[in-house]
């Protein structure tokens, strides 16, 4: 099973919910999930953010979930 859809049914959310989060249409992100469509870099890191994991996790670099420690240069403001 795809991490997108693991993480996200995991939490009951339905894909219109999550992509409201990210500020992309519903099809798109089923696109993300399925794997028709690439996730771009800024998506991956807000879904990084909302499921508090790392992007390593999401891509199937790592089993860990936990994410890693905050950078001491990191810009969360955006």
């Amino acid at each position: 099973m795809n991490r997108l859809k693991e993480m996200r049914e995991d939490r009951d959310i339905l894909q219109s919910e999550i992509s409201k989060v990210l500020n992309v249409s519903q099809v798109a992100y089923s696109y993300y999930e399925i794997g028709k469509r690439q996730l771009p870099i800024d998506i991956l890191v807000k879904l990084a953010k909302y499921y508090k994991t790392s992007t390593d996790y999401l891509l199937y670099l790592t089993d860990e979930k936990k994410p890693y420690p905050k950078s001491a240069i990191s810009n969360d403001n955006k």
